[in-house]
């Protein structure tokens, strides 16, 4: 079913579900728009604050079979814990998401958004046994939250939960070794300009390693950045360049996410 044939479900949902589910469509082609998607294969959810759904335990995820420059508000699919579907909708949701991402809200209550991708870059620096390197600015701003987690294979089982809550901790972060990326955000904004920097600190690296020697960054700065990210609450600036994300997605041709 083409995502332009899906009834709008906002005369069902609140008005906070409504504008969530328009911010979490508007980053889905915010990710197609820069390049980090993989056909259908990788997710981006959204938790469902309690004062919306009654508990902590809901949230949208992508519908499995959609591209994300396809998805709207109305197709993203809300789930419980269990991965049921607590609306009607014609797609599944992919498992391998639902195990990745009903962990990380299981374990992070402040985690109102996770965003994962398969990019080339992303895929290229999981593979390499020192991960990030601290050789750039970007870098210094992942470094202060990462954390990495070993292949188990694709993520389907529930046993895998655990150890996956347990490598990332508190942090924000998250190198899945052999497999991609993953950032979590106290918001959708946040998710995304995290997995901005993320994205940016791999392609940079990459680049680097094709040149000559390597120049890494002092330590003490890089301690000195981990210490400041602890301190400013509003993480590295994504209320303030979201509208902007925002206006650019609109003059791209992408505007009709809001449906």
């Amino acid at each position: 079913m083409p995502a332009l044939s899906i009834p709008s479900v906002q005369p069902q949902v609140s008005e906070a579900e409504w504008k969530l589910r328009c911010e979490l469509a508007a980053c889905y082609r915010l990710v197609a728009l820069y390049g980090w998607s993989d056909l259908v294969f990788t997710h981006i959810s959204a938790k469902l604050p309690e004062s919306v759904s009654g508990n902590d335990h809901q949230f949208l995820i992508n519908p499995y079979g959609l591209m994300f420059d396809e998805i709207t508000a109305s197709s993203l699919v809300k789930v419980d814990m269990q991965c049921n579907k607590l609306m009607d909708s014609p797609f599944p949701v992919n498992p391998a998401g639902f195990v990745i991402h009903s962990a990380v809200h299981e374990a992070r209550h402040d985690a109102q958004c996770v965003l994962h991708t398969h990019t080339r870059a992303g895929v290229a620096v999981s593979a390499q046994a020192a991960g990030v390197l601290s050789i750039s600015q970007q870098s210094t701003f992942v470094l202060g939250s990462l954390a990495y987690h070993v292949y188990e294979g694709v993520a389907f089982r529930p046993d895998e939960k655990p150890r996956l809550q347990a490598d990332l901790g508190e942090r924000n972060f998250l190198m899945l070794r052999n497999h991609g990326l993953l950032t979590v955000g106290k918001s959708i904004a946040e998710a995304f300009l995290s997995m901005y920097i993320f994205e940016s600190t791999c392609q940079i690296q990459l680049s680097a390693q094709a040149g000559g020697e390597l120049t890494q960054v002092d330590p003490r700065i890089v301690a000195g950045t981990a210490q400041a990210m602890k301190v400013q609450t509003d993480g590295i600036g994504a209320a303030f360049v979201w509208p902007a994300l925002v206006r650019k997605l609109e003059r791209s041709g992408q505007g009709d996410y809001a449906s």
